[in-house]
């Protein structure tokens, strides 16, 4: 699938071995190959975790229900960027294992394949929530906020194909490499929405659906750019060919078997917001929503390195996978543990010190004042999520690099569905700890979520070099 488009002609390519600069990241120092791919997406996730701030405080501008009303539809948001994630980690990880490989033509397939997969996935999603919106937010307690939250639903809802998009075009980016071009495309798409945020809620008085139509327009301007790149300008080291396509089985399992998981993985920590709504609307009212959702936006800001690393840790480990080099998948896994680790501890010691200062950012109108101390009694107890989480993220991705999708699965739903809720419930409600009960089970869940998956994580990493070294290797790439 080829496209011959004169790449020898490209700077970005090298002649004779068609890699671009980004394949020939992957394919180095493991350390040097987590660094480099990892600062720009962690640059761009600080840029995108900047605009949910912001919009969080645009939007507080109206009053706690206006929050509420965001607060109710953003665990469909995440199930949206869930399912575009979790392709875009299924695919980009199926791609980095061919670069290892050097099959460009499988590389090249897989990427095609994402694409058609993602178009098929969004309109299977977009259509149902449009038709029953209404009905839905209604059955999960929305009640006096119906109205407002759904005129900020059913923008959303309409945009969401952006959503998945821009989330599967930056993966395939960051999957050969390409971290830097990710980076400017993730961070115009929030600088946008920063800008046309106060323009759209004030300037033009649509209120809440204003900052839905900020983020749409923004997400779609984002696209074109991405669409350029991949389509137009075509440097990119996989090429485009959609005549004549037909989904290949085992180019389309390879995609799927870490996708579906990572997929899964997303989703489930949506339904955990969506259970932790429900268990807040009868804890703490609306007032409650209003907290969490709030403050797990900045929880966003402790958590965004970690995650930038674990983009790197997918394509690295990925790409030595394919190439059989276990022993450069064992230093990239555990230099980025180390990293994530450091990171982690910073982040909460930082919003351990500075709640109030934060909380007040959101607190400013007379309206949402009386959220105050419950926010700030938030980020005191979630901050210990920040090193705790850090164990688990990279474990999973190295998992997913590697194509062990299930393995990922397994430990995330470990901590999301069989650890949160009940101790969610446990702390708030039996215990009589009320808010405090649900902050707590967040924390510890995820906690514990992570020793487990770093047990099992190192455990397979080791059983990698150890078979290697004894010549009796018998996991292999899924790569033809």
């Amino acid at each position: 699938m080829k496209n011959n488009n004169n790449k020898s002609h490209n700077p970005r390519i090298h002649s004779g071995d068609s890699e671009t600069e980004g394949v020939k990241t992957l394919l180095g120092d493991p350390k040097k190959g987590i660094l480099k791919l990892a600062i720009p997406m962690i640059i761009a996730m600080s840029a995108t975790t900047l605009y949910n701030v912001v919009d969080a405080f645009w939007v507080s501008g109206l009053g706690a229900d206006a929050l509420s009303a965001v607060g109710f539809f953003f665990p469909f948001f995440f199930i949206a960027i869930a399912i575009s994630v979790g392709l875009g980690i299924g695919g980009g990880a199926s791609i980095s294992r061919y670069i290892g490989a050097k099959n460009k033509k499988g590389a090249d397939s897989a990427a095609i394949h994402t694409l058609v997969i993602m178009l098929l996935l969004s309109a299977a999603f977009t259509i149902p929530f449009l038709i029953f919106v209404e009905n839905l937010f209604t059955q999960i307690g929305a009640g006096d906020i119906l109205e407002m939250t759904v005129a900020y639903a059913r923008i959303m809802f309409a945009g969401t194909i952006l959503v998945f998009f821009t989330h599967v075009a930056n993966a395939i980016l960051r999957a050969e490499g390409d971290a830097k071009r990710a980076m400017i495309a993730m961070m115009f798409g929030a600088g946008l929405n920063i800008v046309l945020d106060p323009i759209f809620i004030y300037t033009l008085d649509f209120g809440v659906a204003g900052a839905a139509w900020a983020t749409v327009v923004s997400m779609g301007i984002t696209s074109i750019i991405l669409f350029y790149w991949l389509f137009v300008k075509k440097d990119t080291y996989t090429s485009y060919k959609f005549t004549g396509f037909r989904f290949n089985r085992e180019i389309t399992n390879d995609i799927l078997k870490v996708g579906v998981p990572a997929m899964v993985m997303q989703v489930s920590m949506a339904i955990t917001m969506l259970i932790a709504n429900i268990i807040l609307v009868d804890v703490g009212g609306t007032d409650g929503v209003a907290v969490y959702s709030t403050g797990w936006r900045v929880v966003s800001i402790g958590i965004l390195p970690i995650l930038g690393l674990a983009t790197a840790v997918v394509s690295v480990t990925g790409a030595a996978f394919g190439a059989k080099d276990y022993e450069k998948l064992k230093i990239a896994f555990y230099y980025s543990l180390k990293v994530a680790l450091v990171i982690g501890i910073i982040s909460a010691v930082a919003t351990f010190v500075f709640a109030p200062q934060i909380t007040a950012v959101f607190t400013q109108a007379e309206d949402t004042a009386r959220i105050s101390d419950d926010l700030v009694l938030f980020f005191m107890i979630e901050c210990i999520f920040y090193p705790g989480a850090a164990a688990g993220i990279m474990s999973s991705s190295m998992f997913q690099g590697v194509g062990k999708g299930m393995n990922a699965l397994t430990v995330t739903l470990f901590r999301t569905i069989i650890m949160t809720p009940p101790l969610m419930i446990l702390l708030s409600s039996i215990f009589n700890m009320g808010l405090v009960g649900v902050w707590w089970g967040i924390a510890l869940a995820n906690i514990l979520g992570s020793v487990a998956a770093l047990s099992w994580a190192n455990w397979y990493v080791r059983s990698l070099t150890s078979q290697k070294k004894s010549k009796r290797i018998t996991i292999e790439p899924a790569i033809s």
